[in-house]
């Protein structure tokens, strides 16, 4: 009887911690989904909707629209499923991406197979998620055109503050008529790591495409090892940009018409400015009012100008590049800086006006130097045929090639 007595409140208490567990656990991940999903929103690219939302201590479930701030081609929604666990929670649901102002279903309407489906698990105590993707192979075919994507696994993880993501995709092949594009196989790795509110971030993006076929009568373009790196950055002072480019091979005839990299870097961005650009930019697009691209520039001239405070660079820290089929070749590197001063002469709504392109192009100033230049490239430029090196000089938007104005690209 004493047992009985004993074991009676013991099995009560363990519930009661259990339900507490299972409640606390349901609580931790719904503030983990609503912080996740505002810092997507907070780069100030995206628009971001949770809707059909249900909430339990057992199971919750819902609906995410993410869709560009900026126009109406696209919007991606996915479902979820939750079911809470005291240690973790198991989540799947659909992906359902739509196309252009009708929001016409690329699966189901544009593409002839059903929407993939995502799966994943959120660890309560350590905060982490990891989860994937399936896509299925599809062929469409409209007229002479064909698109035939073999499929492929997209993977992702992380917890708040730190993201990543892995795609693996096998080829995919486009034709038109006598006309065709092979890509792949491809991979591409991202990571997003960020402060509150994405206050400071950093994005790596990796992509790697094993091969790139253009193939048409009379030509055979055959690209090989392609890949292109970047790291985006934004801190207290700027935003900067930095990315590469290298290219395996390419091969026309069977001989190596380009190969080698090309590494840059943009800098000097005012983050402040670009922070206030991306929040006015919000609270006009969210008004009822729907301006033109042009009135929307004109209503955030002062903001788009206030980017350019701080005099950005443009880096190009490494060109090397090699034609063996063309017996040419380039290597070199060079700046190009804009003027900041007077900035309220110059107008970004007014771009399209051959003028206003000549006021802007009268702030640039750099210069470019280009070793082991071919004698043809001096021929053409009417240097010297011993030239080696060309110095690229651009002096308030004029440019001049060893002290001399360049000439006509066409003549």
């Amino acid at each position: 009887m004493r047992k009985e007595r004993l074991i009676v409140p013991l099995v009560v208490g363990l519930a009661l911690l259990w339900v507490m567990a299972q409640y606390a656990a349901s609580l931790l991940f719904e503030r983990e989904l609503v912080r996740m999903l505002n810092d997507l929103e907070a780069r100030g690219e995206l628009v971001v909707e949770r809707v059909a939302v249900e909430r339990g201590w057992l199971t919750s479930s819902g609906r995410v629209v993410i869709a560009p701030l900026l126009g109406d081609d696209w919007q991606l929604a996915f479902t979820y499923s939750a079911r809470h666990g005291v240690l973790s929670t198991r989540l799947d649901g659909e992906l359902q991406p739509t196309l252009g102002p009708e929001q016409q279903r690329l699966f189901g309407d544009a593409l002839p197979s059903s929407a993939p489906r995502w799966h994943a698990r959120y660890q309560t105590l350590g905060g982490t998620l990891e989860g994937s993707v399936g896509l299925s192979p599809f062929v469409i075919h409209q007229l002479e055109r064909e698109l035939d994507f073999q499929g492929g696994q997209v993977t992702f993880g992380g917890q708040y503050g730190d993201w990543w993501l892995r795609a693996r995709l096998k080829p995919l092949r486009l034709s038109d008529g006598d006309t065709t594009l092979e890509a792949g196989p491809s991979s591409l790795e991202s990571r997003y790591a960020y402060t509150a509110d994405a206050y400071h971030f950093t994005q790596h993006d990796l992509l790697h495409l094993d091969q790139l076929i253009w193939r048409q009568p009379g030509l055979v373009l055959d690209g090989s090892e392609l890949r292109y790196s970047s790291r985006m950055q934004l801190d207290d002072s700027e935003l900067r940009i930095e990315g590469e480019l290298v290219l395996g091979e390419l091969v026309v005839a069977e001989q190596v018409l380009l190969t080698g990299r090309v590494e840059a870097q943009l800098s000097r961005v005012h983050a402040e400015a670009l922070r206030t650009l991306l929040s006015r930019l919000r609270e006009e697009v969210m008004q009822a009012h729907r301006y033109t691209p042009r009135e929307l520039i004109e209503r955030l001239e002062p903001e788009f100008k206030a980017l350019l405070q701080d005099s950005p660079r443009l880096d190009i820290n490494s060109v090397d590049l090699d034609s063996p089929m063309l017996g040419v070749s380039a290597q070199g590197e060079g700046v190009l800086i804009f003027d900041p001063r007077r900035l309220d002469e110059l107008r970004v709504s007014r771009l399209d006006d051959p003028d206003e392109q000549a006021r802007w192009r009268s702030r640039l100033d750099g210069d470019f130097v280009w070793r082991d230049v071919p004698t043809v490239v001096a021929l053409w430029l009417g240097l010297p045929l011993s030239t080696r090196e060309l110095a690229v000089d651009v002096i308030r938007g004029k440019v001049r090639v060893n002290g001399r104005p360049l000439p006509p690209l066409r003549r």
